[in-house]
């Protein structure tokens, strides 16, 4: 039976157990530069402290327009490397390896002066009326997205993870309700996601797997479900994806009957759907603080990583409390080890 401690290796991948930090938006950019400051220093490396195997950098955009909001991290620029290389550099020297989620908020750009996307379609009421891309403004934000990639391999990352989840770009263009488009991006809707894979994969060591997250099942009205899912996740897998991080969602407005569950894993089932379906490695995620039902999910073979979102922004040592009350281990760094 898997258990949390267990390391986890996938290509020259090697986690030291099956903690994942997923990536949250800190909206801690104080100067819009897109540049990582103290805060996301102390915030990253602390997890790695606490004993987690895998931190996400937060969703970090390829363009300044691409981003949620002007507080938010980017790699559209040489300049941001330094700044992701010292927090990489000081979360690996804890035993972590780092992941940098590489990402673009498409029509969810609140503070763009005018969003883009696949369509000219609004989020919501809320939310600004983007503009919808040209076939060769598509093809430039392949470009951009291989950028952005290049420069978390030179800043140092373990692994990269695309954002193609919660009704962000990538999501967008997959999206049936989002994207009719009537171009070769609109004809087939995984062109966008695959050729980004592959652009990303040309820049990356051959050693070094992909992740990339997707919602695996979409709550807006007419959304579409895990079966279609697993056929864009198949394609993603043939373009070069190793790891799939499943959630779901986020795509817009919740239609009523739609509504999904808040229950303590009430995602697991989606990634274990996914994992069966193609034989990968999926990392689990939503409500899985309780350290039980994390090594249940692992314990069950629904999956091969678990990620703690919110319990891990409570408690920096999750991992290592998880691992002492569960398999009585004591992951502590010394400095700490006769607080236990």
């Amino acid at each position: 039976m898997t258990q949390l401690s267990d390391p986890f290796v996938l290509k020259g991948l090697e986690l030291k157990n099956r903690i994942v930090m997923p990536p949250m938006c800190q909206y801690s950019v104080t100067a819009k530069d897109g540049i990582p400051n103290e805060w996301h220093y102390v915030h990253y490396v602390s997890r790695a402290v606490g004993g987690t195997g895998l931190v996400i950098i937060e969703m970090t955009d390829v363009e300044p327009d691409g981003r949620i909001t002007d507080h938010d991290l980017g790699l559209w620029s040489d300049e941001h490397v330094p700044a992701f290389a010292r927090i990489i550099r000081e979360v690996q020297s804890y035993g972590a390896k780092v992941a940098i989620q590489i990402a673009h908020a498409g029509r969810k750009a609140e503070d763009a002066p005018q969003p883009v996307g696949p369509t000219d379609v609004a989020f919501s009421d809320r939310y600004q009326k983007p503009r919808a891309l040209t076939t060769e403004e598509v093809r430039g934000m392949v470009q951009k997205f291989q950028d952005a990639a290049r420069r978390a391999v030179e800043a140092g990352v373990d692994t990269i993870e695309l954002h193609g989840a919660h009704g962000y770009l990538i999501h967008q263009f997959l999206s049936p309700a989002i994207n009719t488009r009537s171009d070769e991006y609109g004809q087939d809707r995984a062109k966008f996601g695959v050729e980004v894979i592959q652009a990303v994969k040309s820049v990356m060591p051959e050693s070094m797997p992909l992740i990339i997250r997707v919602s695996a099942t979409e709550y807006m009205e007419g959304g579409y479900d895990l079966d279609y899912a697993i056929e864009f996740c198949r394609r993603f897998q043939e373009a070069g994806v190793d790891i799939f991080h499943i959630s779901s969602g986020g795509e817009g407005p919740v239609a009523p009957n739609r509504r999904p569950g808040n229950h303590a894993g009430y995602q697991v089932p989606l990634a274990h759907g996914i994992k069966q379906a193609l034989g990968v490695p999926v990392i689990a995620v939503g409500n899985l603080d309780d350290h039980a039902v994390a090594q249940a999910t692992l314990g069950n073979g629904h999956a091969d990583l678990v990620a703690v979102g919110r319990g891990m922004l409570r408690d920096p040592y999750w991992a290592t409390h998880a691992l002492r009350e569960l398999e009585k281990q004591n992951i502590a760094p010394k400095q700490y080890k006769r607080a236990y």
